[in-house]
């Protein structure tokens, strides 16, 4: 069977999309009639596009049964094999149709920012814009790259390629444990008193060293201990009882003001990163996305 001229253009596997839209109709559907009521065009013009999919294919996808157009084996194991394919792009539009007619912004986060500080204040946010939706995502912090979000929370120390970032707060962080710790171990009354007790790290193990060193404690300190991959999991550690913890302040906030953890000493140590609020330097925010940047900056400077 000869291929047409429509198709010729295309790569050998790339079947003429028009035809293949008009006989998944017409395999759902059931008939011709009803696929050009669907797709808004003649039946003539529906009968036409089957044709140019089965000289594409070279096989006969259909047959008549008296009146009726029934698959043959060959079509139905087709429209099986295409059937999710438009499942998977009607659904896609839906989505995108949701998120355009939605007043939408979307903001990516590092699990403990999200936990610590920005969850609980985003009542009030809301509380301000009631209209506008708010989608939270993990911001891969290992490869920022890959963060296609309005507005992104970044923790580094501020430079980022194709981004526009502005300073929101402070990294500093403080050593704490939490309250049951201190029921086993007791209250430390010096910096020194620390070095015999469990230590947890969080991402690497030099910063007790450059802490302790700060506070004035010279003896060596051995870097064992557990160490954690993020804040989340070392906030959990802390939680736990496992040991003391250097944790960023503004971000355990909650659980300093609830006392189900313990800041033992107010000698804040700065490894030179912060958080960051980030925004694509190629585009600009929407209304709703500037509304939460303004925000974002109001309650930080607030805290």
């Amino acid at each position: 069977m000869k291929k047409t001229e429509e198709y010729d253009a295309l790569l050998p596997n790339d079947p003429p999309l028009r035809a293949v839209r008009a006989f998944e109709a017409i395999a759902r559907l059931g008939s011709i009639t009803a696929a050009a009521q669907e797709l808004a065009i003649s039946p003539s013009a529906v009968s036409h596009q089957l044709k140019t999919l089965e000289a594409f294919l070279q096989m006969p996808l259909t047959e008549r049964e008296g009146r009726k157009l029934i698959l043959r084996s060959e079509g139905r194991e087709y429209y099986r094999s295409i059937r999710s394919a438009f499942n998977v792009l009607r659904q896609a539009t839906e989505h995108v149709r949701e998120q355009s007619a939605s007043r939408q912004v979307t903001i990516s986060l590092i699990p403990l920012f999200g936990m610590g500080w920005f969850i609980p204040r985003l009542h009030g946010f809301l509380r301000e814009n009631p209209d506008i939706d708010i989608n939270v995502v993990y911001a891969n912090h290992r490869n920022y790259l890959s963060d296609a979000a309005d507005i992104s929370i970044r923790f580094g120390v501020g430079q980022w390629t194709g981004y526009r970032s502005e300073k929101l707060m402070s990294g500093k962080m403080v050593p704490v444990c939490s309250r049951s710790f201190i029921r086993l171990h007791g209250l430390l009354d010096t910096p020194d008193q620390l070095l015999p007790l469990p230590l947890l790290h969080d991402e690497e193990r030099n910063t007790w060293m450059q802490w302790f060193q700060q506070a004035g404690v010279r003896r060596p300190l051995r870097s064992t201990g557990p160490m954690f991959e993020d804040g989340l999991l070392t906030l959990a550690a802390v939680q736990s009882g496992l040991g003391c913890a250097l944790m960023r302040e503004p971000l355990i906030e909650p659980y300093l003001d609830s006392g189900e953890l313990v800041k033992l000493f107010d000698r804040p140590i700065d490894d030179g990163r912060d958080y960051y609020l980030c925004v694509r330097a190629d585009s600009e925010l929407s209304q709703e996305g500037l509304n939460l940047q303004r925000w974002l900056l109001r309650e930080a400077a607030g805290q």
